[in-house]
C-alpha cells in the first residue's frame, strides 16, 4: 500500500485517468501540491477535525488536507471520472477519506461528519456562491461548521470582504460579515490552474462567530438588504418605498439619511433598520 507522500504527481494521475477539466462542471484543476498544502494550512489546525471538501477533482487539495492532519475528510465529487483517482488517495490514508459521488447542492453532508467540522474547498466556479450563501444562512446559528476556507474567483472574494463605499460592497459582504469574520488569505494567478481560467482566484477564510454581530431577524434583514441593493443607485427612501409607509422615519431612527444609497450604509445600520421594520423587535 502506498503512503500519501508516495502517490504520483497529479499531472500523471490526470493523464492516467483521462481527467480533462470540464467547463460545464466549473472545473479548473490545481496541480501544484505545494499550493494545495498551503491552502490546507490556511484552515488552521486540522487535527481532531472532520473536513468537508466539495469538488475535489483529482484530489490535490484532498491530499493536502490529509497530510496536514485532518482526522477525516468527506469529499463530495459530482464527476464520476475522478472517483478512481480519489480511491487511490483513500487507500493511502485508510479510514480517513470518504468519497461520495453526488451533487453537493442536493446532499446533506452532516450524516457523514462528526464535529468539530471545517469546510475547505476549491469550489467549482458555477456553484461556489450558492454554497457559501447556504452555509451562511442555516435555520439555526451557530452553524455546523467552525470555519470555511474557500477558493473563489477574485472578484467574488473581494465582494465577501468589501467595506461600505465601494462597488464590491453589497448583499454578499453583509451576509458574510454579519455572522462570520472573513478575510482573504491567498491570491492565485490563472497560471496556477489547468486549464488556466480567464480570471485570478483568491482563498477566503471565514470564521463563524458565536452569534451575529448585531441583533436582527435574518429574514427581515435579508429582505431589507435585497430591496436596497436591487436598486443600489437610488436613494434609500426610493429603493425601500413600499417596505413601510413611513420608511423615511424608520431610516432616520436607524441613523440612516433617507438620501443615502445602499453602498454607503454599514452592517450595523442595516441591522438597526431591520429591527425597526414591520415585524422587527423595535418596529
Amino acid at each position: 500500500m502506498r503512503a500519501l507522500e508516495d502517490l504520483p504527481p497529479l499531472a500523471k494521475v490526470i493523464a492516467a485517468h483521462g481527467l480533462s477539466a470540464r467547463k460545464s462542471l466549473g472545473q479548473n484543476f490545481l496541480l501544484d501540491l505545494n499550493l494545495t498544502s498551503k491552502i490546507a494550512r490556511q484552515a488552521g489546525d486540522l487535527g481532531g477535525c472532520d473536513v468537508l471538501e466539495i469538488g475535489p477533482g483529482p484530489g490535490g487539495l484532498t491530499r493536502g488536507l490529509l497530510m496536514e492532519g485532518a482526522r477525516h475528510v468527506l469529499a463530495i465529487e459530482k464527476d464520476s471520472r475522478c472517483l478512481p483517482a480519489l480511491q487511490e488517495i483513500a487507500e493511502a490514508a485508510p479510514g480517513r477519506l470518504t468519497v461520495l459521488n453526488a451533487d453537493a447542492l442536493d446532499l446533506d453532508p452532516l450524516a457523514h461528519l462528526t464535529p468539530p467540522i471545517r469546510v475547505v474547498s476549491n469550489l467549482p466556479y458555477n456553484v461556489g456562491t450558492e454554497l457559501l450563501i447556504r452555509w451562511l444562512t442555516p435555520p439555526e446559528w451557530p452553524p455546523f461548521w467552525q470555519s470555511l476556507t474557500l477558493m473563489f474567483q477574485r472578484e467574488v472574494a473581494e465582494r465577501i470582504v468589501a467595506q461600505p463605499g465601494g462597488k464590491a460592497y453589497g448583499r454578499l459582504a453583509l451576509l458574510a460579515q454579519w455572522r462570520a469574520l472573513p478575510r482573504i488569505v491567498m491570491h492565485l494567478p490563472p497560471g496556477a490552474f489547468t486549464p488556466p481560467p480567464k480570471v485570478s482566484s483568491a482563498v477566503v477564510h471565514l470564521t463563524a462567530l458565536p452569534e451575529p454581530r448585531y441583533p436582527a431577524d435574518p429574514k427581515i434583514l435579508e429582505r431589507v438588504v435585497a430591496r436596497a441593493f436591487n436598486q443600489r443607485r437610488k436613494m434609500l427612501r426610493a429603493a425601500l418605498k413600499g417596505a413601510a409607509p413611513d420608511i423615511e422615519d424608520r431610516l432616520l431612527s436607524a441613523g440612516i439619511k433617507p438620501t443615502d444609497r445602499a453602498e454607503t450604509v454599514s452592517l450595523e445600520q442595516f441591522c438597526a433598520l431591520a429591527r425597526r421594520m414591520p415585524g422587527g423587535v423595535e418596529a
